[in-house]
């Protein structure tokens, strides 16, 4: 057989971990890599973190698994908890991002063709989104790259320029069932969009009965120092996916809506065979314990400012290689003046630290939310080593 085992869709690097401690990876040989990748903002709360390894003990020995068709102690406690905390009146819960993306969508769609305006199926999305990897979530984005080898794509998208409310105006139409934007986008360079912006696309949502979809996934559950970074804009989104950071490693994903976003979501719309299993649930929750409260939050907020102040000191030691530094929290982004992966790679391969590549020659800095001075600290001497060393010339 020439084909691996293992599907061959990632470029898989020779970083092989086996073992984590607090904020670092460990291989199989034993290198140590200290982790401000978090798993692309899985692992909020590192690697060994007590309450949420010692909560899915205790929920692994009791029951992992039973059918939605029976009632959830365990999935109604988080969704309450969720609810409480967000503009949320209530949820549903996946295994993914790209799952709860999925919900949103059919969500947004069944809000319109519940009452029968079957015209309005269309989501405007936005330029270097990235929402996933299902067919409708590729679908949902404009990156050429993932759409090859999948076409025909799914109707019902319309793609606009990010942070531009008048590009968003003038794909508005008939079909037109409301907006699906990343508030900060991940994969497209920790791009924040502006206040204007964010508002701007709240304001036509309410002006014309459209639902604002906000994919929360990556910059979502503490991240940015607020619970969710919808907070940052001071407005509220109808229907939003998180993942990624809410199960701390675990698998999980919800959908979130108000009760009026979710009219459509009635019974037999929308099903999930593994979706708010009571092991998941046992993860969100200690998650929830973690991070659901202001002093965690603000603790977040205080490190963000001091990593973030610290990066753009730093960058002024390599004109050649920074330009700016951006995001929220300790969702940063280290825009570079050449391309960023070759650099990422350097970092990972040479220097023992883990980051993200993404859009816009961006480095993604995601550390884990525990991470503090003795991290940023490591942190900034691999960086500096890393970029002292490297020959853009020659990556």
């Amino acid at each position: 057989m020439s084909i691996s085992p293992l599907m061959p869709v990632y470029p898989r690097c020779g970083v092989r971990p086996v073992e984590g401690d607090h904020c670092h990876l460990i291989d199989e040989d034993g290198t140590r890599y200290l982790d401000f990748a978090s798993g692309i903002a899985v692992n909020l709360l590192g690697h060994s973190h007590a309450g949420l390894i010692g909560a899915i003990q205790q929920q692994a020995a009791k029951l992992m698994h039973v059918s939605n068709l029976y009632g959830s102690p365990q999935g109604e406690a988080l969704a309450q908890r969720l609810v409480d905390k967000t503009f949320a009146d209530t949820v549903f819960f996946t295994n993914s991002g790209a799952e709860a993306v999925e919900c949103a969508i059919k969500t947004a769609r069944a809000y319109h063709q519940h009452v029968g305006n079957d015209d309005k199926f269309e989501l405007i999305t936005f330029t270097n989104a990235f929402h996933g990897r299902t067919m409708a979530t590729i679908s949902a984005s404009n990156q050429e790259k993932m759409h090859k080898g999948f076409m025909p794509l799914l109707a019902g998208f319309k793609y606009a320029e990010f942070d531009d409310l008048e590009s968003a105006k003038a794909l508005m139409g008939p079909n037109t069932a409301g907006f699906l934007v990343e508030p900060i986008q991940g994969e497209g360079g920790i791009r924040p969009g502006s206040e204007e912006f964010i508002r701007g696309l709240r304001q036509l949502a309410d002006e014309n009965d459209l639902m604002l979809v906000f994919d929360e996934v990556q910059c979502g559950v503490a991240r940015t120092g607020k619970f969710y970074a919808y907070e940052h804009y001071g407005i509220e989104p109808d229907i939003m996916a998180t993942a990624k950071g809410i199960g701390g490693g675990f698998p999980l994903g919800a959908c979130l809506a108000t009760e009026k976003a979710a009219r459509g979501m009635g019974f037999g719309t929308h099903g999930s065979t593994y979706g708010g299993n009571p092991l998941a649930m046992a993860a969100g929750m200690a998650v929830m314990d973690a991070v659901a409260n202001d002093e965690f939050l603000a603790e977040v907020t205080e490190k963000g400012e001091r990593l973030r102040s610290r990066l753009e000191q730093f960058i002024g030691n390599y004109p050649e290689l920074f330009e700016l530094v951006r995001g929220k929290g300790l969702m940063l982004g280290l825009k570079m003046k050449v391309e960023s992966r070759p650099f990422y790679v350097h970092l990972r391969d040479n220097h023992q630290l883990l980051t993200v590549a993404a859009g816009d020659n961006t480095l993604r800095i995601l550390p884990p939310l525990v991470a503090d001075d003795a991290e940023f600290d490591e942190f900034f001497d691999k960086l500096s080593a890393g970029a002292a060393s490297f020959d853009p010339a020659t990556a």
